[in-house]
């Protein structure tokens, strides 16, 4: 039998473990579009439960555990595969409900439970998939048990049959034969839980991997990244962050860091060619800044940051108290509410203009949990609320949201910014929630969606050989052709999707995207479209996409 406490360590470990190895499933998408990634948004759903975790002492029950993982998977759900995550553990809390401890039988029927839950949420369930390891893992669930109580027996055979299913799965998805990959959803779920049967049969919980040092060319905020990943154990007081400009003859920084580490813990210097790059706890700040003097001086962007992190701590655990009691609703001054999602300040300031009262910040390569959505659903001071995902992503966690919530709320199908703000313009104040969810429906229908972004990845994907930082052309959300020019890309984009019926084309341009490049872009569309169609440009600064374009 398997305590509270027993499944408590696996689920932590399984947590820490699909973090560590996230990058690993990342990389299997083969999709080449910047997207959130399988991996990490599978890494912080399960993640959004181990804080909880760790509060629950050695008397809890089998119940108890599954119940707050569910919970805190289902608000902490990000992009499909988190959401589909979250619906297995929801099955497994459902199953193990009212238990003290759970043995073999029991956990083969809270899995079935998990997976019909996960089949029933997808619209048009593909084989291939997390949902088919996940099925072919409770499947064998159900034979064991009728065989063996033996927990260890039970967890290791389930691990192996979703092992071999998921080595089929190129064999169920061409485009994963043609990649050369198995599925990154079933990879995560395997992940997790091989790392629930190791602990299952003895084994410690997984730590978090050791972090590397970091080169600071690195793209994106690789500091960061690195201080980020430390356990959230807290020894010391002070989180201590800044960097030095080196002096003349300066020291050799792996002196900063042995003394550092006599101090404080969670020491992560990097030492680039003329800067040194310091984090460290500690309960002594000002000695830790005081030695660094030695090595150069302090810079003013940014300037020296010193964090209490007991504080923190106070204040994340009062505010996971209060998200687990719920969200307190804005009393309705109005019929119908808009919650959109979007990234980049035009976007948001868009769709405020449009009438939107709350814009979750979001969207490709950054999916938002369920319980953002809900959050905002929650503070929109409406009796109807709309909601517009407007990423094919965010669409789960959005519907997961709903159920979260007692206001009447409505999640319109958007799958592209443009077909959001279509949407928008449609709605009636004066008609009724039916009539408008027709019209807005019919509306965004109507839409043709153009995007220009890059190559993420080398890949093989639908007839085309594409290598990284190539230019990605994508009609209505499929790979229309690459250029290595991004303005030919936009214009011979713009003449595709353009038909004899249309109207309107709307260029909106990304944060990387001078105003007067998209100037340029915008009068040369305009010289070769029909005088009869009239060409907008927007200025939407939106991260991944160059342009985004709509056609009406």
């Amino acid at each position: 039998m398997i305590t509270g406490s027993l499944l408590r360590d696996a689920v932590i470990s399984a947590g820490i473990t699909i973090a560590n190895k996230k990058k690993q499933v990342d990389e299997l998408n083969v999709y080449p579009v910047p997207d959130g990634d399988t991996g990490t948004n599978m890494s912080m759903t399960i993640g959004n439960a181990i804080g909880e975790l760790r509060r629950m002492d050695d008397s809890v029950s089998v119940s108890e555990v599954a119940s707050v993982t569910a919970a805190a998977l289902l608000r902490g759900a990000r992009g499909n595969s988190g959401v589909i995550l979250s619906l297995l553990f929801r099955g497994l809390s459902k199953g193990l409900s009212g238990l003290t401890a759970a043995g073999c039988s029991d956990f083969a029927s809270a899995l079935e439970l998990g997976v019909e839950a996960a089949y029933k949420a997808v619209m048009k369930p593909a084989e291939g998939t997390i949902l088919t390891v996940s099925k072919a893992a409770a499947a064998k669930a159900q034979e064991i048990s009728l065989s063996t109580n033996d927990d260890t027996v039970f967890w290791k055979e389930i691990c192996i049959e979703a092992d071999r299913v998921l080595q089929q799965t190129p064999e169920m998805l061409p485009v994963l034969k043609k990649a050369g990959v198995v599925d990154a959803g079933g990879m995560g779920f395997l992940i997790i839980i091989q790392a629930m049967t190791d602990v299952i049969c003895g084994g410690e919980i997984a730590r978090p991997a050791e972090t590397q040092s970091v080169n600071t060319e690195d793209k994106g905020d690789s500091f960061r990244t690195a201080v980020s990943e430390f356990d959230e154990e807290i020894n010391f007081t002070y989180c201590t962050e800044f960097i030095v400009q080196k002096c003349e003859g300066c020291p050799d920084p792996f002196k900063l860091r042995a003394y550092l580490q006599t101090i404080g813990d969670c020491v992560v210097v990097v030492d680039d060619e003329k800067i040194i790059k310091v984090h460290v706890h500690t309960d002594t700040p000002g000695l830790a800044l005081q030695k660094a003097l030695e090595f150069g001086h302090f810079i003013n962007d940014p300037k020296p940051k010193i964090e209490n992190m007991r504080i923190q701590h106070e204040n994340k655990v009062r505010e996971a108290q209060e998200s687990e009691a719920g969200f307190a609703a804005a009393e309705p001054e109005k019929e119908f509410g808009f919650v959109a999602v979007a990234a980049g300040h035009g976007l948001e300031a868009m769709f405020h203009d449009l009438g939107a009262d709350i814009v979750v910040k979001g969207g490709q390569t950054m999916n938002p949990s369920t319980e953002d959505i809900l959050r905002a659903i929650q503070s929109t001071p409406a009796r109807t609320v709309f909601v517009l995902p407007n990423n094919k992503n965010i669409i789960m966690a959005a519907e997961q949201a709903v159920r979260l919530t007692d206001k009447n709320v409505c999640v319109l199908q958007t799958r592209t910014v443009p077909q959001g703000i279509s949407a928008m313009l449609a709605f009636d104040d004066s008609a009724g929630l039916a009539e408008n969810r027709i019209a807005m429906t019919k509306a965004f229908e109507k839409v043709s969606t153009g995007l220009i972004t890059f190559a993420a990845r080398d890949s093989e994907y639908e007839g085309h050989s594409i290598k990284a930082g190539e230019i990605l052309a994508l009609e209505n959300g499929k790979l229309a052709f690459t250029e290595k020019d991004i303005n030919k890309a936009t214009l011979k984009l713009v003449k595709k999707l353009a038909k004899g019926d249309t109207s309107y084309v709307t260029l909106i341009h990304g944060a990387d995207v001078t105003e007067e490049n998209a100037e340029s872009m915008q009068q040369l569309i305009s010289s070769k479209l029909s005088d009869k169609i009239e060409v907008m440009l927007v200025n939407g600064g939106q991260p991944v996409y160059y342009y985004i374009i709509s056609v009406e």
